[in-house]
């Protein structure tokens, strides 16, 4: 992904409305008060061993980061949130708002912006080992719970 199109799709995603109900469109799932985008999914790992998993772990890892790094010009310092806590506290029973319920149950850490009214975070998720890996963006008007 390049910095120009990175760019373009977070103001895309910072400027669009939020839907009245939840919504999936390609690799976007948005609802009420947020929007969560797929920038970029691995393959899946039935048939990998470990070494090409935390391979390509390290790669998003790396992305994210590097990513990270131009936000932070453009927007100054994150905030570096663990949402173990919220995984913790949702497994526990307490209903967690969206998109914070979801997200913390594949995504175990987000770099954060607050642009204008809205949050805007990356994150990688995997959902189970065997499942690729996805850079996420995600965008709220929800601080996190």
């Amino acid at each position: 992904m390049t910095t120009t199109r990175l760019l373009a799709e977070l103001d895309s995603l910072l400027s669009r409305a939020f839907p009245a109900s939840p919504e999936r469109s390609g690799d976007l799932d948005s609802g009420p008060g947020f929007h969560v985008a797929a920038l970029a999914t691995s393959e899946d790992f039935w048939e990998s061993g470990p070494e090409r998993r935390e391979a390509v772990e390290e790669r998003y890892e790396a992305e994210r980061d590097g990513m990270a790094a131009v936000l932070t010009a453009r927007w100054g310092e994150p905030d570096r949130m663990s949402l173990w806590s919220l995984h913790a506290r949702g497994t526990e029973g307490e209903e967690l708002p969206e998109p914070w319920g979801v997200l913390c149950a594949h995504v175990p850490d987000l770099v954060l912006w607050r642009v204008g009214a809205r949050r805007l975070g990356l994150g990688i998720s995997q959902w189970d080992k065997e499942l690729p890996f996805q850079l996420l963006a995600v965008v709220t008007g929800a601080d996190p719970p």
